[in-house]
């Protein structure tokens, strides 16, 4: 079984991406490199937060969870990253 892992980019601008891989690190190589269209004309992207090991199902939920967040207080508690990290 395949394990995936929901993964946050942040920019100079500190702009968040957020997104599912079973390869995070190689994703965010297709990233800075334009394979990904829209986080590629706005990097380079930094991975700044990365979720445990599971299931895509799983995966996907904490991604749509994250990204209903819009960056409030929310977002925040739930990956506990800083206002400021990028």
């Amino acid at each position: 079984m395949t394990a995936y892992r929901v993964y946050v980019l942040c920019n100079a601008q500190a702009r968040h991406y957020i997104g599912v891989s079973s390869d995070p690190e190689k994703r965010l190589a297709q990233h800075n490199t334009g394979v990904s269209r829209w986080a590629g004309s706005n990097g380079p992207w930094n991975l700044i937060w990365m979720s445990a090991p599971q299931s895509l199902g799983a995966a996907r939920k904490l991604e749509n969870l994250l990204k209903r967040q819009k960056g409030g207080a929310g977002f925040y508690r739930l990956t506990g990253l800083q206002r400021d990290s990028r």
